[in-house]
């Protein structure tokens, strides 16, 4: 028989109550265990590459919470590292890379794509062989917007200056390297389903920052290219799209890019949100510091959604990554809500 993933469920439109819950960044530095064994494995990337140790981070939040999906641990500029980009992560700096300019986008080394990212296909076998059956795998990237503008600036700025500037002054430059990203990130996430991932999340953490034709260009079109790509290599397998910030422009980016899940940051209102679920499953949206805050902060943000988004299909989440600074009880906290609810 099947096993009931009922995150899977949901993406495909059933509604399921208490929903399914999982947290973004839920392998990560709130947890005590996740910090040791970063101890243990170096640096950060050396984390992400080697199997044994990305197992083991994945698994830990599904052993401590039961979270009804496990998303790959991995990081999203692993894709432009396998095509041949300097990377780097400092302490307190974040990812670092080599600026690119428009004269080396055509440089981009692809050749050893797949086999530079070996490992992380290998994570993804290992996972879905040790997961419970009911447990919902993830596979992921970033968006090809969101890769550009760290690929463009060499690291995070806080708005993206340097890569709207790039693709305003070297447009076909520009297009070229969202297309070049696209091809490639879609190929990436089809060997992520062939090694056993039941669905993938596209994180576009950027999106908000674009005006209407830039998020169009930039955000919208690759992703629909990556979703033609899977689709017609996997036609059953659910593809969640998470434009952060993405504001009044996603009432039609589901629509636009054929994704299955809508995820939702947690600016966007919960009677908004009850309109777009009224076209699919919507993911979200729990603002990261209701869960630092805990106590009745949490409690009215959980029953919120599950107020507004409850009658529909709904995968609980947060509205972007959980926060180094959460307490764990908090986390706890919130998973015994959800999974009490009452209609």
């Amino acid at each position: 028989m099947t096993p009931d993933r009922t995150v899977l469920r949901v993406l495909k439109g059933e509604t399921v109550f208490p929903p399914p819950l999982w947290m973004m960044r839920q392998a990560g530095r709130y947890l005590p265990e996740y910090r040791e064994t970063r101890k243990r494995a170096g640096s950060f990337l050396d984390l992400c590459y080697d199997p044994d140790f990305a197992v083991e981070v994945t698994l830990q939040p599904i052993e401590r919470f039961g979270f009804d999906a496990s998303i790959l641990f991995s990081d999203i500029l692993v894709v432009p590292h396998a095509l041949g980009r300097e990377l780097r992560f400092e302490e307190g700096r974040g990812p670092q890379m080599a600026p690119m300019t428009a004269a080396e986008i055509d440089g981009l080394d692809a050749g050893s794509f797949h086999a530079r990212l070996e490992p992380v296909y290998e994570t993804v076998r290992r996972l879905r062989a040790k997961l419970p059956a009911t447990t919902t795998l993830l596979g992921f990237c970033g968006a090809p917007w969101t890769v550009a503008t760290y690929m463009i600036a060499g690291h995070g700025t806080p708005d993206q200056a340097p890569a709207r500037l790039f693709a305003y002054r070297e447009p076909e430059a520009f297009r070229r390297l969202l297309e070049i990203l696209a091809e490639q990130s879609a190929a990436y996430l089809i060997r992520q389903i062939e090694a056993g991932a039941d669905a993938v999340q596209i994180f576009d953490s950027w999106a908000g920052v674009l005006d209407e034709a830039s998020f169009e260009a930039f955000c919208v079109a690759p992703v629909r290219i990556m979703v033609e790509q899977m689709k017609a290599a996997h036609p059953h397998v659910p593809i969640i799209g998470f434009p952060k910030g993405a504001g009044g422009f996603y009432a039609s980016y589901r629509g636009k890019t054929g994704i299955d899940g809508l995820g939702l940051d947690w600016t966007v209102p919960l009677p908004g949100a009850a309109l777009l679920q009224r076209n699919g499953a919507v993911q979200g949206n729990l603002d990261p510091l209701r869960l630092v805050a805990g106590g009745r902060a949490l409690e009215d943000g959980v029953d919120a959604i599950l107020k507004a988004l409850g009658q529909g299909p709904l995968i609980f989440n947060l509205g972007h990554g959980i926060v180094p600074e959460t307490p764990v009880a908090h986390v706890e906290a919130m998973v015994r809500r959800v999974r009490s609810a009452m209609r």
